[in-house]
């Protein structure tokens, strides 16, 4: 069963323990399942998750395809691992994959990745918004890696990564995306 919980952890009593580690009855009824998510909203929706525990990649593609629609093909599933979204491309052709990541975990730099995401057949890279540059978004592009920008929470945030060429934001406010975006 997939849930969906940013931090991977829920109090329970006094303690905190991993969302894996707990009885889906023990949750709090606020985390709720990725199934529960697709009955309430359906499936016409770009969704990307982190995926914690990459044990549950397996399950969170299959509730996908469960849900039917184009859900598959609109689940964004995001790693730090780059090695092990290539293996996970091999099993989940009609998702997208996300390296979720830091410029100085780039060891070989970002060139070297930027080949590495293409050849393996990774969509996207994900950094924080304030690695971005115009000159890095084009690097990505080059190799046909999309550029995504978390924690793009105010508008000149947002305005900065369009500007740079960025292809997609993380963001807790909707109402500022739609706004720069102009379509308020």
């Amino acid at each position: 069963m997939a849930v969906l919980d940013h931090d991977g952890k829920v109090r329970t009593g006094m303690r905190s323990r991993p969302v894996a580690a707990v009885d889906r009855r023990a949750l709090p009824p606020h985390v709720p399942t990725l199934e529960d998510l697709y009955a309430e909203c359906g499936t016409g929706f770009e969704l990307s998750l982190d995926i914690r525990d990459p044990a549950a990649a397996e399950t969170v593609v299959a509730v996908a395809r469960a849900a039917g629609g184009d859900a598959p093909g609109r689940l964004w599933m995001c790693h730090p691992d780059w090695e092990l979204l290539g293996e996970w491309r091999k099993e989940f052709a009609d998702v997208h994959l996300v390296n979720s990541t830091k410029l100085r975990e780039m060891r070989q730099g970002p060139e070297r990745r930027a080949a590495q995401l293409s050849a393996a057949g990774i969509d996207t890279v994900n950094l924080h918004h304030e690695e971005w540059t115009g000159g890095l978004t084009t690097l990505f592009h080059r190799f046909g890696v999309l550029c995504f920008g978390w924690d793009a929470q105010h508008e000149r945030m947002l305005r900065n990564l369009l500007k740079k060429g960025i292809d997609g934001v993380f963001s807790d406010h909707v109402d500022r995306m739609v706004d720069v975006m102009g379509l308020a």
